[in-house]
C-alpha cells in the first residue's frame, strides 16, 4: 500500500486527490477555531466566589516581611 501526503489549499488538495487512483480511508483536517471574545470588565466572573464562605475578613493585618518572621510572645 502506498500513502500520499497532499499539501496546499483546499482546492489544490481536492484537485490532487481526484487524480489518485485508490480509495480514501482517512483525512485529517485542521480547522481554525474562532477566538473567544474578550469579556468586558463588568462581565468577568468572580474567581473567588466559591471560596467566600471560607475566607476571613480582617481590617488591620500587618503582613510585612518583618511581622511575618518576627517571633510573637510565647513563641
Amino acid at each position: 500500500m502506498k500513502t500520499h501526503v497532499l499539501r496546499g489549499s483546499k482546492q489544490e488538495i481536492a484537485e490532487s486527490l481526484v487524480r489518485i487512483s485508490g480509495e480514501v480511508r482517512e483525512a485529517i483536517v485542521f480547522e481554525e477555531e474562532p477566538a473567544a471574545p474578550a469579556a468586558a470588565p463588568h462581565e468577568t466572573e468572580d474567581v473567588f466566589a466559591e471560596m467566600r464562605p471560607f475566607m476571613v475578613e480582617t481590617q488591620d493585618v500587618d503582613d510585612s516581611r518583618e511581622a511575618i518572621y518576627a517571633q510573637m510572645e510565647g513563641e
